[in-house]
């Protein structure tokens, strides 16, 4: 009988895991680009008056670009990272994330890598989510995600013809 039940497993399993392919091709965000949009979002700020950390991170999370500009505080490095982070794991922005799931809230910022505040955007390109940025340093979420807005609106046409 257990013979028969493995037997009828494997046949039943057997043409889902023929359809998955062996390897997989990605969008991934490259050094050039990410540059780009991490120097903007400081650039941006820095016309306003304010002095941030700008992170960007690739799709699966890891560190692509971290730019601290001169006179920002060290610990907003972490801090633009926790938000981009956010952004890869909601897919979503992190002000707009925070306010629909308030609930979670707290949980969230107890995991490594994350924290629930304004300032953190995805990176979209081609339909696909190629990372995120996140800003930290000015006075309010609010002013750091518009100079990630900025900086992604600077590069939009590259963005959009992304193959």
């Amino acid at each position: 009988m257990k013979t028969l039940l493995t037997s009828l497993m494997l046949t039943v399993s057997l043409p889902v895991l023929a359809g998955q392919p062996d390897l997989l091709s990605v969008k991934q965000i490259g050094l050039e680009l990410a540059r780009d949009i991490a120097m903007a979002a400081v650039e941006d700020c820095r016309k306003q008056g304010y002095n941030v950390s700008a992170v960007v991170l690739d799709r699966a999370g890891n560190v692509q670009v971290a730019l601290r500009d001169t006179l920002a505080a060290r610990h907003t490095l972490e801090i633009a990272e926790r938000k981009a982070g956010m952004a890869v794991m909601s897919g979503s922005d992190t002000g707009e994330f925070r306010d629909a799931r308030a609930d979670i809230r707290p949980e969230l910022n107890h995991i490594d890598g994350l924290i629930v505040m304004e300032g953190g955007i995805p990176i979209q390109a081609g339909g696909s989510m190629i990372g995120a940025i996140g800003v930290s340093g000015a006075p309010g979420g609010d002013k750091d995600r518009l100079c990630a807005a900025a900086a992604l609106k600077k590069v939009e046409e590259r963005l959009e013809f992304a193959q």
